[in-house]
């Protein structure tokens, strides 16, 4: 029981966000009579808020260097507003698009890498500036209107769904598959890493808790791939997410990369001092950030089916607020990509609940505001605790 109790006093901050997403869900879901988590809704909480998330796990990086980037937004209209004038306008090719729209997204993120990591300007500074620059070419680019429709091949990566390979019927068999075949891999993936801990010689949870705790894993997953397969299927887009959460999963768990970037938000002096080119690493985490916002920007655009002004609005907020809601801290050296997963499902089912309900726009911002306040308050709590 002393073991278990130290586990939880650990992992604080994460177990609570757990119950707090699962207090929110129970809740929104008595307040919406079920409307919640139909599966057509849930196929849409994914939709609405994958460009989000995809956001956050750009911003963690950044923000575990102890730094934060507020263009992102910005970012997002600009490059989909180029993707537009490319497919729409000048009749691209996708390909050609989507290389055009990535490469842009890693030069804007090494411009302000450029000026924060070599010349030293805050990045607060260079990123609002960002902010400015961007969404001032987004008008002037696009002459103050929207450019749309996309082609249906644009269009897919936003609104398309993985067939049902085995006929299926009422229900795609293969989402369950999909789901099946992701719950197996995290499994193994937990023994595996179980058993490397104990090899080690570091303590690992009891086994009947490591089975609890599989199986809820295990069980969440494939209710999520039964909801997907009640509708049309697994999105083109949850494709893509899974693939980029656990890419940057590895890298900032089990790449010299990684533990860099951790070391430089830790204690960024004593990293210089031990031979780590930290202005480099803080280089690569903007360049980072710019090619991840780009492919926000084409998922949203793809999505609104349009290049728009006005688009990206407030995107850096949620993605900012996500990280900070999963565990990451504002001083920098902490958070993980699955505290930005929970974040982004925590925001993403506020947010979809409170519009069910009917809440106006603006007491949604004011809400959102103070679970950000408190989640920073929490994160300094913890840490006085600890001092």
């Amino acid at each position: 029981m002393k073991r278990i109790a130290n586990m939880f006093r650990g992992n604080v901050r994460q177990y609570g966000m757990v119950i707090a997403l699962g207090m929110i869900i129970i809740l929104f879901q008595i307040l919406t009579n079920g409307v919640l988590l139909k599966p057509l809704n849930i196929t849409n909480l994914v939709l609405q808020n994958g460009y989000i998330l995809i956001l956050a796990i750009g911003m963690l990086p950044v923000i575990i260097t102890g730094r934060i980037d507020l263009s992102v937004g910005s970012i997002v209209a600009f490059t989909g507003a180029i993707a537009a004038i490319m497919i729409v306008n000048l009749e691209a090719p996708f390909i050609v698009t989507l290389f055009v729209c990535l490469l842009i997204g890693a030069l804007i993120g090494a411009w302000q890498g450029f000026w924060t990591a070599f010349i030293g300007i805050p990045a607060f500074i260079t990123t609002l500036a960002g902010m400015l620059i961007f969404r001032g070419l987004t008008i002037a680019i696009l002459e103050g209107r929207s450019i749309g429709p996309f082609t249906s091949t644009f269009r897919a990566i936003s609104t398309n769904f993985i067939p049902d390979y085995f006929g299926g019927g009422a229900l795609n068999i293969t989402s369950l598959v999909f789901g099946l075949v992701i719950g197996i891999v995290l499994i193994w993936n937990s023994i595996r890493t179980r058993r490397n801990t104990r090899k080690y010689g570091f303590e690992v949870i009891p086994l009947w808790m490591f089975i609890v705790k599989q199986a809820f894993f295990f069980s969440g997953v494939m209710i999520l791939a039964y909801f997907f397969a009640a509708y049309n299927g697994i999105p083109f887009l949850f494709i893509l997410l899974v693939v980029l959460i656990v890419i940057y999963a590895f890298i900032t768990g089990n790449t010299v990369i990684g533990r860099r970037i951790y070391a430089i938000g830790g204690n960024e002096p004593a990293s210089k001092l031990s031979g780590i080119n930290t202005k480099m690493i803080i280089f690569i985490t903007n360049v980072n950030m710019g090619f991840l916002a780009a492919i926000a920007g084409i998922v949203f655009a793809a999505r609104l089916n349009a290049g728009t002004p006005k688009a990206g609005n407030s995107f850096e907020l949620d993605a900012i607020a996500a990280c900070f809601i999963g565990g990451a801290s504002v001083t920098g050296g902490t958070g993980t990509i699955a505290g930005a997963l929970l974040g982004t499902l925590i925001m993403g089912v506020m947010n979809n609940g409170m519009s069910i309900v009917g809440i106006s726009v603006d007491i949604q911002q004011a809400i959102k505001g103070l679970v950000i306040l408190f989640a920073v308050a929490i994160d300094f709590i913890l840490k006085n605790r600890r001092g």
